[in-house]
C-alpha cells in the first residue's frame, strides 16, 4: 500500500471541507439562513473532519504495519497446484464439453418410490467401498440418480448395449496408466459414447478433446484423420491427461472436476473455500457446469453398477470388441472399396473406423493407420490383399480426384429407391458418401422405403450418365405423349387442369419432378396425345 496516497487524499478532504465552509457562507448571504441553521451546518462539517481524520490515521497506521511486516499470502497448496500446471504449458481446457443436461441440473426432489433413500444409502456405501471416488450419500446426488432413473431409462439401455463394445477398450488403456476403471463412465457424460460427437466449440470425440489439447497428448488431426474420434488412441490420451491431473491434485474427484473446468478453476475453488480439498466442500465455488459434472458421473456409475437391481434391459450390441480385429493398411483405400471387397456394409465400417473423416484411409510414411473389421471379414481381406489393393488403386487412378467433391445443382440426379437398396449400396453406385446422402436428403437414420426419391450429386460421372439415360418413372410414359411448354405463372396444378384425367403426380412422375418449381420454357409430358 502506498502511504503517500492516503495523505494526499486527507489533504484533499480538508481542502474540500474548507471550500464547503466558504460555500455555506455564500449560501447564508443568498438564502438568508438563520443563525441556528448556520451553526448546525458548521458543527456537522467539524464532526465530519474529525471522523475523517480519525479514520485515515487508522488507515495510515495499518499501511505502515503492512509495509514494515509482510504482504497478504496466497494459499500454499493451491499455489503449488498452479505452479505444477504451468509446467504442463496448459493452454486449453475441456470445460466447454459438458452436456446441457449436466449444466442445467436443478437438484429438486424427484418422486421415484422404486428407490428409497435408505436403499440408496446402502448401495452407495457398497460402491464407495470398492472405488477410489468419494461416493458418499447426499441429497443432491440422490436427486440426480432418481432423475436419471425416471427420465433417461431408454437412453441408458442403449448406452449399456453399446458399452459392451467400448468399455473393454477403455478398461485396457485405463489400466495401463493405473487409472480407476470406473473412469470409463466419464465417456458417457462427455460424449454419450458417440466417437464423432462434437461440441459447439469444437471439442471432439469420446473424451471431448479440444484441438490443441489433443495435439498436446499425441492425437493426430489432419484433413483425413481425427484421432480424437479413435476409441483406443483417444482413451490413451485421456488416460495420460487424467493421470497428470491426479498427480497434481492427489484426488480423483478433483481430477474429474479439473478435466471439465480446468485446473485453474479448481485451485480457485480451493482458495475460496478456505483450503478444503474435498470436492463436495469446494463444489459451491466451482463453475455451475462443473458443480453438476461429478454428480452426473457418480449417478451414471451407480446406474451402471446397479442396472440389474433396477431392471434395465440393455440393447444387444451389433459387435463385441473381441469380435473385431485390425489390419495395417499398405496403401490408400476407401471404406466403400473395402465394403465391396469383403461384403461388409459401409455403415458398419464407419462405426468400426470413426476416425477417418472422409471415409478414406490414407497411407503416409511413418504413420500406422489401421482398418478395423469384423473377424469374419479379416481373413477374406488378408487372403485377397494384393487384388483388393490393385482394384482400389485402379479405381482411385480413374477418378479425377480421390476426395469427395461438392457439385452444383446442374449435376444433381434423382434416384428412386428399389427393393434391396440401402444407403451404402446407393452411395457406392454414385461414388458419394453415406453421410452426404443423408445431408442432401435430410435423413436422420439409415432407413429407406421402396419408392422413396433421393437427390444425389454424383461423383461417378458414368453412373450419372447411365442414371440420366434411364426413365425414372413410376407411371409408364405414354407412347404418343403430348408436351406442354411452361409459361410464366404456370403451376403443376394449373397445367393438370388443362388435361382431363391428368393429375399433378402424373406430371411429376412422367417428368421426374420432385417439387413444384417450374421455369418458363420447360417442356413437360402432359397427356397421351
Amino acid at each position: 500500500m502506498q502511504i503517500h496516497k492516503l495523505f494526499i487524499f486527507c489533504s484533499f478532504l480538508s481542502f474540500a471541507v474548507v471550500n464547503a465552509q466558504d460555500s455555506l457562507q455564500v449560501s447564508v448571504d443568498t438564502l438568508r439562513l438563520s443563525e441556528n441553521e448556520l451553526e448546525a451546518g458548521k458543527n456537522y462539517i467539524i464532526d465530519t473532519i474529525i471522523d475523517g481524520q480519525t479514520f485515515y490515521k487508522k488507515e495510515i497506521k495499518l499501511a505502515e504495519e503492512l509495509d514494515e511486516n509482510k504482504e497478504f499470502e496466497d494459499h500454499e497448496h493451491a499455489a503449488k497446484i498452479d505452479e505444477k500446471w504451468l509446467e504442463e504449458l496448459y493452454s486449453n481446457s475441456l470445460y466447454d464439453t459438458i452436456y446441457r443436461t449436466v449444466s442445467e441440473l436443478d437438484y429438486k426432489d424427484v418422486y421415484y418410490p422404486e428407490l428409497t433413500t435408505e436403499v440408496l444409502k446402502e448401495r452407495l456405501a457398497k460402491l464407495n467401498a470398492r472405488t477410489p471416488f468419494n461416493v458418499e450419500y447426499n441429497p443432491s446426488l440422490e436427486s440426480v440418480i432418481k432423475s436419471f432413473l425416471k427420465n433417461r431409462r431408454k437412453s441408458f439401455e442403449k448406452l449399456m448395449g453399446i458399452s459392451h463394445y467400448y468399455f473393454p477398450m477403455f478398461e485396457r488403456e485405463l489400466d495401463n496408466y493405473n487409472i480407476p476403471l470406473e473412469m470409463k463412465y466419464l465417456a458417457i457424460v462427455e460424449s454419450a459414447l458417440k466417437p464423432r460427437a462434437r461440441s459447439r466449440v469444437g471439442a471432439t470425440g469420446l473424451w471431448q478433446f479440444m484441438f490443441a489439447t489433443g495435439k498436446q497428448y499425441g492425437l493426430d488431426v489432419s484433413s483425413y484423420v481425427d484421432e480424437r474420434s479413435d476409441p483406443i488412441k483417444s482413451t490413451e490420451a485421456a488416460s495420460k491427461y487424467l493421470s497428470r491431473l491426479y498427480e497434481i491434485f492427489g484426488d480423483w474427484d478433483l481430477a474429474l472436476a479439473a478435466y471439465n473446468s480446468g485446473p485453474g478453476n479448481v485451485s480457485k475453488a480451493i482458495r475460496r473455500s478456505g483450503g478444503y480439498q474435498n470436492y463436495w466442500n469446494i463444489r459451491h465455488n466451482l463453475p455451475r457446469e462443473t458443480a453438476g459434472y461429478v454428480p452426473a458421473f457418480l449417478a451414471t456409475m451407480y446406474i451402471f453398477e446397479f442396472a440389474e437391481e433396477h431392471g434395465f434391459k440393455p440393447l444387444k450390441p451389433e459387435f463385441q470388441y473381441i469380435e473385431t480385429d485390425t489390419i495395417h493398411v499398405k496403401q490408400m483405400i476407401t471404406l466403400d472399396q473395402v465394403s465391396e471387397s469383403v461384403g461388409v456394409e459401409v455403415e458398419t465400417l464407419q462405426f468400426l473406423n470413426p476416425s477417418y473423416k472422409l471415409d478414406i484411409i490414407p497411407y503416409i510414411e511413418g504413420k500406422n493407420y489401421t482398418l478395423r473389421l469384423p473377424r469374419h471379414a479379416v481373413g477374406k481381406f488378408v487372403t485377397n490383399e494384393k487384388a483388393i489393393y490393385a482394384l482400389a488403386k485402379a479405381e482411385l487412378d480413374e477418378r479425377e480426384k480421390p476426395l469427395p467433391q461438392f457439385f452444383n445443382s446442374e449435376s444433381k440426379t434423382r434416384y428412386t429407391v428399389r427393393s434391396g437398396d440401402y444407403l451404402g449400396k446407393i452411395a457406392r453406385k454414385y461414388g458419394v458418401r453415406v453421410s452426404q446422402l443423408k445431408q442432401w436428403n435430410g435423413l436422420r437414420s439409415n432407413d429407406l422405403r421402396i419408392g422413396q426419391r433421393l437427390t444425389i450429386y454424383p461423383r461417378n460421372t458414368a453412373a450419372r450418365t447411365a442414371s440420366a439415360s434411364k426413365p425414372k418413372v413410376n407411371t409408364p410414359i405414354p407412347a404418343n405423349a403430348k408436351t406442354y411448354t411452361v409459361r410464366s405463372g404456370d403451376s403443376l396444378w394449373s397445367i393438370s387442369q388443362k388435361y382431363p384425367g391428368v393429375s399433378v403426380q402424373n406430371i411429376r412422375d412422367w417428368n421426374d419432378i420432385s417439387g413444384n418449381n417450374l421455369k418458363p420454357g420447360m417442356k413437360l409430358i402432359v397427356s397421351k396425345g
